[in-house]
């Protein structure tokens, strides 16, 4: 079937209002209406639907469009019906959400040829009546969206989209178009094999999407840090992914009292609570969704000025195709990534249990996010030299790296040297391995290969693995080297590398960048301003100082049962001048800020007038309380004083649990009265020795502390009660 290019273009201006295609699509288009088979890879906002929607609005017959999301295929279905007013029975999808009589309707549509378009789930498509009934419709087209499913090396594979090939071949013979925004090489020759469209034509576009900024964050205090950007970029849209559901409740809830228009999105949540939360989005009736990946495939919200990772992702593949998600107007996109290599010990730790095979590859997969998170390169070209593309520039402009930029020095001898131990070996290694050999550190397979006894080993040792991964990464990048995915990412030599190993000349090589692990302190001063950790005012810290010492001495109370010395370091980098204000700093209660904060808020304001410093609203960070389904239990029950023993009976706890419940119950600031259970058992004489401990000689409020100070001499729970006596009494 031929269609004349002018009639396309009066079809794109009909049904959908576009004067011109973007990039590839017309000649997608044309191929696919010729009866060809089409393999189209188009990063997010290129325009992929309209390469398979336009064709199936002229061509004769249904095409059916298989995809892996619902939410997906209820929002293309509601778009095309919109572009088609008189015909609802245009676009259907047939999939587990649609009841008896929908199903009917669908039924009757395509039967009677009124359906161009019918979304299906891969699940749908292998049952036997959905079979027998697409036998009898004609059929245009088969459209495979978000392909990359297809393959165990995509970051989203899903076992069911392995059969359709065989389920198209029970229905009927029709051209088949293949679609996906991230695919490698190696996944797109599993997509065309799978298919067995082999003969496709290839219509690849740049993955290179100029207009996002790509930056990776050190992972210390990233809720602080978020609720800053977000502030200072007021009204935008933005998702941010987290990777376990808790995480997206815990984050979504507070930037929601923190004054951000935020909900959760995950799979645990009802169908219904998903759909809302999504059109709240969608609408703008919100500006940020905190969402597990299950949320974004498909969504086609142009707006989105932010893409956060609180956690860093399991690929490459799937950074690409989240971050794709920011900017797909061609306007502002920014990319924030927050990375801890305590991120991916947990990510390795739940591949455990897992096949072999599939461990090997999500490893590797990890690792090459690993490498993009760590390095000190152009992030634009790392990514486009991921999916296969080279870009031209060596500095885009646009992402941290390039914005900020490490010295560079000639590695011409360390690629020499990698390149000639590549090249040396009789088989082929991964970057790990390699990089031991040449830092001289042995381990097991060093050794089982007798690597160690090489002329080579330790010919680098003056570097670490660390810096020889990173040299041998640029090698990969320059196409001195190549990676056989094929075979778990080992190794090999290119031509280009052999001959710069005849002829080595100059070649400025870039260390990589050093992370936290998520618990050390940083060196930058901004950093560890920004979660307390002493990088405030250290005048007004000095004076802070001097105040808790003077009301210390006149209540004649240890300084730390007045503000500890982590409180006093978020004092120097809010400057809080109201007791509210005050109870945002770290272990700053309710009680705590009534009874001792008059004077030190005071003293705040003084500081900050007579300064003309500028106080960090956007620091200011309302925190959640624990949560505990107890807690109100617990309270009220202390106050009718009942045994504590009965209170533990009554909600199924030891008495250990009910006190970690009573202590997290004071932590946040709440007070309570013990006295009547701790005088009926107890001795007077053990409770006054103790409290005088804690008030007299105690550094600080650490149980720790106070078991290896006291436990000798008495138990552990006699210590924990009198503890929480004296915290209620004293320091709150």
């Amino acid at each position: 079937m031929a269609i004349e290019p002018s009639i396309l273009q009066a079809k794109l201006k009909q049904f959908f209002g576009f004067d011109t295609f973007k990039a590839d699509q017309e000649r997608v288009i044309t191929h696919l209406v010729e009866g060809h088979n089409a393999f189209v890879l188009m990063p997010t906002g290129g325009g992929k639907s309209l390469c398979y929607q336009l064709p199936a609005l002229v061509m004769e017959g249904t095409a059916i469009v298989i995809s892996p999301l619902i939410a997906l295929m209820k929002n293309q279905v509601d778009a095309i019906r919109g572009f088609v007013e008189e015909n609802d029975g245009i676009a259907h999808f047939l999939n587990s959400s649609l009841s008896r009589a929908q199903i009917a309707e669908v039924r009757e549509d395509l039967l009677k040829g009124a359906t161009k378009l019918l979304y299906v789930a891969p699940e749908s498509l292998t049952k036997e009546e959905n079979i027998a009934l697409l036998q009898e419709v004609k059929i245009s087209f088969y459209a495979v969206d978000e392909a990359h499913c297809i393959s165990e090396w995509g970051h989203d594979f899903r076992p069911e989209y392995r059969k359709i090939r065989s389920i198209i071949d029970q229905i009927q013979p029709a051209p088949v178009i293949a679609l996906t925004a991230t695919a490698t090489p190696k996944v797109q020759s599993d997509i065309l094999k799978n298919l067995r469209i082999q003969d496709a034509t290839v219509f690849k576009s740049s993955f290179n999407r100029p207009n996002l900024y790509y930056e990776v964050r050190d992972k210390v205090d990233p809720e602080k840090d978020i609720i800053r950007f977000i502030r200072q970029n007021p009204g935008k849209s933005g998702i941010i992914y987290c990777l376990s559901r808790k995480k997206v409740e815990e984050l979504a809830q507070l930037l929601a009292i923190n004054g951000i228009k935020a909900l959760p999105y995950h799979a645990g949540l009802d169908a219904k609570t998903r759909a809302e939360n999504q059109d709240k989005f969608l609408m703008e009736e919100i500006d940020v969704i905190v969402a597990t990946i299950a949320f974004g495939m498909g969504i086609d919200k142009p707006d989105v000025r932010f893409v956060i990772h609180y956690d860093i992702p399991k690929s490459i593949e799937g950074y690409y195709q989240e971050t794709g998600r920011a900017g797909r107007d061609g306007q502002e996109g920014l990319c924030i990534t927050y990375y801890s290599y305590k991120d991916i010990q947990k990510l390795e730790k739940f591949m455990q249990g897992k096949p072999v095979a599939e461990q090997e590859i999500g490893k590797q997969l990890l690792g090459e996010t690993v490498a993009y998170a760590e390095s000190s390169q152009c992030r634009r070209k790392l990514l486009l030299n991921y999916f296969g593309e080279d870009y031209p520039q060596d500095n885009c402009g646009c992402c941290d790296n390039c914005l900020h930029p490490k010295a560079r020095f000639d590695g011409q001898r360390e690629m020499a040297l990698v390149i000639e131990l590549v090249e040396s070996l009789p088989e082929h290694f991964k970057i790990e391995h390699i990089a031991c050999i040449l830092a001289g550190e042995s381990n097991a397979m060093i050794k089982s290969y007798r690597h160690d006894s090489l002329e080579l080993f330790g010919a680098g040792k003056d570097h670490d693995t660390r810096f020889w991964a990173a040299v041998i990464h640029q090698g990969l990048i320059l196409h001195f080297l190549d990676k056989d995915i094929e075979n778990y990412g080992l190794i090999r030599e290119t031509d280009a590398g052999l001959e710069f190993l005849l002829h080595p000349h100059e070649l400025m090589l870039v260390e990589d960048r050093t992370f936290s692990d998520g618990t050390d302190d940083e060196d930058e001063a901004d950093t560890a301003a920004m979660r307390g950790g002493g990088g405030g005012d250290q005048v007004l810290l000095a004076m802070l100082k001097d105040l808790r010492r003077d009301v210390a001495r006149k209540l004649r109370l240890q300084p730390w049962i007045i503000f500890s010395d982590p409180s006093l370091e978020d004092m120097s980098i809010l400057y809080p001048v109201t007791l509210d204000e005050l109870k945002n700093c770290q272990g700053v209660g309710e009680g705590k800020a009534r009874k001792y904060g008059k004077a030190f808020v005071d003293l705040i304001a003084r500081y900050v007038a007579e300064n003309e410093i500028e106080r960090p609203d956007d620091f200011i960070v309302k925190s959640v309380a624990p949560k505990s389904g107890n807690k109100v239990y617990i309270i009220q029950s202390i106050d009718r004083k009942l045994g504590l023993e009965d209170i533990a009976a009554a909600k199924g706890l030891d008495m250990d649990d009910l006190l970690g419940e009573i202590e997290a119950i004071v932590a946040s600031g709440t007070r309570l009265d013990l006295n009547y259970y701790i005088d009926d058992t107890l001795d007077e004489e053990v409770v006054d020795e103790i409290y005088d401990w804690f008030r007299e000689e105690a550094g600080s409020d650490s149980l720790e502390d106070a078991l290896n100070a006291l436990g000798s001499d008495y138990e552990e729970r006699e210590i924990r009660l009198v503890r929480l006596k004296f915290l209620c009494e004293v320091a709150n």
